[in-house]
């Protein structure tokens, strides 16, 4: 389909107008993507003519930075232009204002007291890097003998702190605040690698490098479990452990439960990027499935043209290979894009079918 997007009314910027790009998930959210730069033409009107296919993208305008990206007004973030693709369009881009425009409210660490960070510098040792690992643990952890099942998710970064987090965070802290003492968790939280994050949460190779995903599944395996094993009060049995992500880190939470039951016997699939490694399908069929896994898949029905379809496939090939449709349920909801308020959303549902209650 042809795409025309051009350029309404433009808030005058801080400095000179000289670049605009769009950044969306059609070219990684690089917010100055030359091949994604509107053009001025003879009558001052910034103008990008492109070809997609049939789908819902997502994207922002900026001026080659996300500290120039476009903002309201009142200088406060918008949520990210979303456009449904079904035939030749033209997009009008009224931008209200600049963010380098205003000045930023000061961040604040929101991380409750059960919130802990148990090194800002864990060895990878799969990986030759470190990473920062958070823990929170449940109310009254200090006082009590009780052994704890464990969560562990990925993008430590937007789960607890909304000074650490790049796009808001999914709240965990809080949320589990509002469980039931009887029925909490222990949950760690893994940074994710920047640059690397990509590569570490798949496991297959693809456009964006060789995928490391196993070695990242197996820090957590071979490091990371026996330590928290060691070091904390949990239950360490398959039945009680869980691996949880979105995202990218849907996509390594699935492999990890497919290929290591054993270890991770249950899964949150939060907006799994199926779509960047097909691989995973092929993984599935072939893979030899525990009965008793459980996996949650959860997403919007905004996030994408495939995300529903995609995520939809994985729960009918494991739903196959003999997973009972309570231990698999498919929750897509309407209207929900690809961000951490989706999450925050979600979470609750998940936990509970998670503990049963």
């Amino acid at each position: 389909m042809k795409i025309s997007f051009f350029t309404g009314k433009i808030s005058a910027p801080k400095s000179p107008l000289e670049h605009l790009f769009l950044a969306g998930d059609f070219n990684g959210w690089n917010p100055a993507d030359k091949t994604w730069e509107l053009i001025k033409n003879e009558v001052g009107v910034y103008v990008l003519d492109k070809q997609l296919p049939a789908s819902i993208v997502h994207f922002k305008v900026t001026r080659g930075s996300w500290n120039t990206v476009e903002c309201d007004a009142a200088g406060k973030a918008i949520d990210n232009r979303s456009l449904i693709i079904k035939s030749d369009t033209s997009v009008k881009l009224d931008i209200a204002g600049w963010q380098d425009n205003f000045t930023q409210p000061e961040k604040k660490h929101t991380a409750t007291a059960r919130v802990h960070i148990i090194s800002e510098n864990f060895e990878i040792p799969q990986l030759g890097r470190q990473r920062r690992v958070w823990i929170c643990l449940p109310a009254g952890y200090d006082t009590g003998r009780k052994q704890y099942p464990v969560i562990y998710m990925h993008d430590g970064q937007n789960l607890f702190d909304e000074y650490t987090s790049g796009y808001g965070e999914w709240g965990i802290d809080e949320l589990m605040d509002k469980i039931p003492t009887q029925q909490e968790s222990i949950i760690v939280g893994i940074d994710h690698g920047g640059e690397y994050r990509i590569t570490e949460y798949d496991p297959y190779s693809s456009k964006y490098g060789e995928g490391r995903g196993d070695d990242y599944v197996q820090f957590l395996i071979k490091r990371l479990k026996p330590y928290i094993d060691t070091h904390y009060r949990t239950q360490t049995d398959a039945a009680h452990t869980t691996i949880a992500g979105s995202s990218m880190g849907g996509l390594i939470s699935m492999y990890a439960a497919l290929k290591y039951p054993e270890v991770f016997g249950n899964a949150g699939i939060f907006s799994p990027a199926f779509w960047i490694a097909p691989q995973i399908y092929d993984q599935a069929q072939q893979a030899v499935v525990n009965k008793k896994s459980r996996f949650y898949f959860v997403c919007g029905d905004a996030e994408s043209e495939s995300m529903v379809a995609d995520m939809q496939k994985m729960a009918d090939i494991v739903k196959a290979k003999g997973i009972r449709a309570s231990n698999a349920p498919v929750t897509v909801i309407k209207g929900a894009s690809h961000n951490e308020k989706q999450w925050n959303g979600d979470w609750p549902g998940f936990y509970k079918w998670l503990m049963g209650f």
